[in-house]
């Protein structure tokens, strides 16, 4: 079943516990099929492309975090739902987690940066997408520059020059999407959530193969919410829903029967 919410392409298959994948910046929901598929016929699982992304580009950026968590909540609906967020999409499912716990069971958060924290590193993907898509001056440049720079330290040179033209002009068209939302959670005036206030299970997950500040994330996510536990994908880097998707999946298992131990 493919339906809208918000104006987003939004995709629900299976039957059972309801579970929506939340991908992360210059991603799209077709990067989380192999999770669903790992899923199937064990949960109703909610795949959907994120605001100003794929086939959810028309609506533009998101002006706010807020607004990303809007999103989502009106995806999850009214049933609650365990929320699974990679990267960028994990701080999106904890926020909503915070906002609104009557809306989710728990929360997968993969690898959820935290560029907030004065320990988070410069000279990471992110900042480097910043730093193309500003001027020396302190104006605004090329967004599509800032995406190419984000998906050439994602990939590689020689991966993204090997990329169809249409499929890279497509990610650049993605650049302001990427450039507002990175600029919501790069040292913001508050903290987009507070591990503390989270009241529901939260699995904390990594790839062993990950860098530094990834793998300290998680474990200050696992360490400071009250329900955090701290999971590891062994031989996973920071794509794991698609190079592991059979352990992400199990990742999603964790966290519904940690909900289900509450009940």
């Amino acid at each position: 079943m493919t339906a809208r919410a918000r104006g987003l392409w939004v995709q629900a298959t299976g039957e059972g516990p309801l579970v929506v994948l939340v991908h992360g910046a210059m991603d799209r929901a077709s990067s989380m099929l192999r999770v669903r598929r790992a899923l199937e016929g064990e949960c109703r699982v909610v795949r959907y492309d994120r605001r100003g992304y794929a086939r959810s580009l028309e609506l533009g950026p998101a002006t706010s975090l807020d607004q990303q968590v809007d999103d989502l909540a009106a995806v999850v609906g009214s049933d609650g739902a365990a929320v699974v967020g990679h990267s960028l999409g994990g701080v999106i499912c904890l926020a909503l987690a915070e906002r609104s716990p009557e809306q989710v069971v728990a929360v997968v958060a993969y690898e959820a940066p935290m560029m907030w924290e004065p320990w988070w590193p410069a000279g990471t993907a992110g900042a480097t997408a910043l730093a193309s898509g500003s001027r020396r001056d302190g104006g605004d440049g090329d967004p599509g520059d800032a995406a190419e720079a984000f998906m050439r330290r994602m990939l590689g040179d020689a991966r993204w020059s090997r990329l169809p033209a249409p499929v890279r002009a497509e990610r650049r068209a993605e650049g302001p999407t990427l450039l507002a939302e990175l600029r919501t959670v790069h040292r913001p005036a508050a903290a987009p959530y507070r591990p503390e206030r989270l009241t529901v299970p939260v699995v904390a997950a990594f790839g062993s193969e990950t860098q530094p500040q990834h793998r300290r994330a998680a474990e200050e996510l696992a360490r400071r919410a009250p329900r955090g536990v701290l999971e590891r994908i062994d031989g996973a880097g920071h794509g794991a829903h698609l190079t592991h998707p059979q352990a992400f999946a199990g990742l999603v298992r964790r966290s519904l029967s940690l909900a289900s131990e509450r009940r």
